[in-house]
C-alpha cells in the first residue's frame, strides 16, 4: 500500500512528501487512481493544467546545471536535481520554442565474438509529448516528470492522429549512429524538426534515477545539441536535461547482440 502513497520512480529518488505543496496531495491522488499499467501519456493528462496551449515560454528557465555540493537539502528539487558541471547556456539570439518529456530507450550492441567488448551506443528512439506550459508555470513539477515517466509502460505504437495523443509533439530517433533526428511534425501539430550534432555533453546528477523501480546502470548524460544545418532547420539547438535511466552495463557479460534500455528525459528546443 505504501507504494500507492510513494512516487517510487521520481527524478532525484525522493518521496511524495518532498514536493513543494500544492504538488504533493495532488501527486498522492493521481498516483492512486493510476494503476501500475498506466503509460506515460495517459498519467501526465493528470496534471492539473494544459500541457499544450498557449503559454509565456520566456518565463522557462532551463536547467543547465550547477555543483551538487553547493545544494543544501532545503533547496527546491528543481534546484537540486542539476548536472554536477553545467552546460554551455543557449547561443545569444536563440528563443526557447518548445519543451517535450521523451519516453523511449537508448539503444546498445555488444560484439559477442569479443569476450572484453563494452556495450556501443546507436542511438535511441522515444516518443516526445508537449510539456512547454508545465515548464514555464510549474518548473517544480517538471523536474519529477521524467522519473514518473521511466516507472510507466513506454505507450505502444503512438498514432499522432488518434485524439488520446493530441499532446504527442513528435518522434526522437536518428539518422545515423550519431546523427539525432527530432521530427516535430506531425497530423495535429507542425512544430518543426532537425538533424544535430553534440555540442556538450555532462554527467548526469548522481540523485538521477537509474531506471525503472530504481534498478538500472544509471541516466544517461545532459547533452546540448547544436543543429547540422544551421540555415536549413527550423531547431537550431536541443537540450537533453533531467535525464532517467538510459545507461547500459559497463560490459556485454550477458547481453544480446543489440539491445534496449529505457530512459525518459527532457527535451529543450530552440529557435
Amino acid at each position: 500500500m505504501l507504494r500507492l502513497y510513494i512516487l517510487s520512480l521520481l527524478a532525484c529518488c525522493l518521496t511524495v512528501s518532498a514536493l513543494p505543496t500544492p504538488f504533493a496531495s495532488w501527486f498522492r491522488a493521481a498516483r492512486w487512481h493510476a494503476p501500475s499499467s498506466t503509460s506515460y501519456l495517459e498519467f501526465v493528462k493528470r496534471v492539473p493544467q494544459a500541457v499544450s496551449g498557449s503559454c509565456d515560454l520566456s518565463q522557462a528557465s532551463i536547467p543547465t546545471g550547477k555543483p551538487e555540493s553547493t545544494m543544501p537539502l532545503s533547496m527546491p528539487i528543481s534546484d537540486r536535481c542539476l548536472a554536477p558541471t553545467p552546460l554551455p547556456p543557449p547561443s545569444s539570439g536563440l528563443s526557447l520554442s518548445h519543451v517535450a518529456v521523451g519516453r523511449g530507450t537508448q539503444n546498445y550492441t555488444c560484439d559477442l565474438t569479443n569476450a572484453t567488448a563494452v556495450p556501443v551506443a546507436i542511438g535511441a528512439l522515444a516518443s516526445l509529448y508537449n510539456v512547454s506550459c508545465i515548464a514555464a508555470d510549474m518548473p517544480a513539477l517538471l523536474a519529477y516528470i521524467p522519473g514518473i515517466a521511466l516507472d510507466m509502460p513506454i505507450p505502444s505504437s503512438p498514432d499522432s492522429s488518434s485524439p488520446v495523443n493530441e499532446d504527442l509533439s513528435g518522434f526522437h530517433y536518428f539518422l545515423n549512429s550519431t546523427t539525432p533526428f527530432f521530427n516535430l511534425d506531425t497530423s495535429l501539430h507542425s512544430y518543426g524538426n532537425g538533424a544535430f550534432k553534440k555540442a556538450n555533453q555532462t554527467t548526469a546528477p548522481t540523485t538521477a534515477m537509474k531506471g525503472p523501480n530504481g534498478q538500472g546502470d544509471g541516466a544517461v548524460a545532459w547533452l546540448k545539441l547544436s543543429a547540422m544545418s544551421p540555415g536549413g532547420q527550423v531547431f537550431q539547438e536541443v537540450y537533453r536535461v533531467n535525464t532517467a535511466g538510459g545507461n547500459p552495463p559497463k560490459t556485454c557479460t550477458g547481453m544480446a547482440a543489440s539491445f534496449e534500455v529505457p530512459y525518459s528525459a527532457e527535451y529543450w528546443l530552440y529557435t
